[in-house]
């Protein structure tokens, strides 16, 4: 019983507010909160097939014990980029259950050692589920953008680790103030100190600088076997696809000399 009933109610019994201007009152509040509450559409969200059943989590019968399954391919972002919000609502519950369908699958035939038949197909749903979120995330950021100038993403920023590693510390709220919340200091130290991890820095770094230099090495081997071979090879290709050789400089070299005679210009 809400305030204006028992108000009606009470107004009634001891005679000092007439009836009819309670009546009157109760349909006037009774027809502002139906002018104002929201519209609700006939259909909210879609549902899938009902099944009272775990079928869903399992591949249809006529697949069991095939070495492959045709399927198609992933959903790209210029194909998601025309479809509405509802739409797009719809097709992430889609790949949602695709993908516990194949991950249940997938175990079920590592647990019977068996040959898991396409298992591509769990990449080709992973890939349209992370264009469809870059998708979603593009629409918030342009509709935040356009109302309020922000992009509406949660604030991030460039920190440091106890390891001296740096990573994007994305920020959220706290109950209790930065200065106060000594649970949240204990496990945030955006800092390092040590001569430990001063050593480790510099072996972290090394490491990198060996892995860059063997795949420039490698590179430039590969660069060479193929000019070795194929000496009339478009230097320009060459050059947009390995940027880090100089494809000029290993014209130069003799190792690059196979057993042909150069022509006469």
């Amino acid at each position: 019983m809400n305030v204006l009933q028992r108000l009606f109610q009470v107004s009634k019994q001891a005679g000092r507010f007439p009836v009819a201007i309670a009546s009157n009152l109760l349909t006037t509040s009774s027809s502002r909160v139906l002018q104002h509450r929201p519209a609700v559409p006939a259909q909210c969200f879609s549902l899938s097939s009902r099944r009272y059943d775990l079928a869903e989590f399992f591949e249809d019968k006529k697949n069991l014990g095939e070495n492959e399954v045709k399927h198609g391919r992933a959903w790209n972002k210029d194909e998601l980029r025309i479809k509405s919000n509802a739409d797009l609502h719809k097709l992430w519950f889609v790949l949602l259950k695709e993908r516990n369908m194949l991950l249940t699958m997938e175990h079920e035939c590592n647990e019977k050692m068996e040959l898991f038949p396409s298992p591509e197909r769990l990449d080709k749903v992973n890939e349209s589920m992370t264009n469809l979120e870059d998708v979603v995330r593009e629409r918030n950021r342009a509709y935040f953008e356009l109302e309020t100038g922000e992009t509406g993403e949660r604030p991030a920023k460039l920190v440091t680790n106890q390891l001296g590693l740096k990573f994007y510390y994305r920020m959220f709220e706290h109950v209790i103030p930065k200065y106060a919340n000594r649970k949240w200091k204990e496990t945030h130290q955006f800092h390092y100190r040590g001569s430990a991890v001063h050593k480790f820095l510099r072996m972290y770094r090394e490491k990198l600088y060996n892995v860059k230099r063997k795949q420039r090495n490698r590179e430039r081997n590969e660069v060479m076997h193929l000019l070795k071979r194929f000496p009339g090879m478009d230097r320009v290709a060459l050059a947009e696809k390995y940027p880090s050789v100089d494809v000029e400089k290993l014209y130069k070299l003799d190792k690059i000399r196979g057993n042909y005679v150069p022509a006469k210009v």
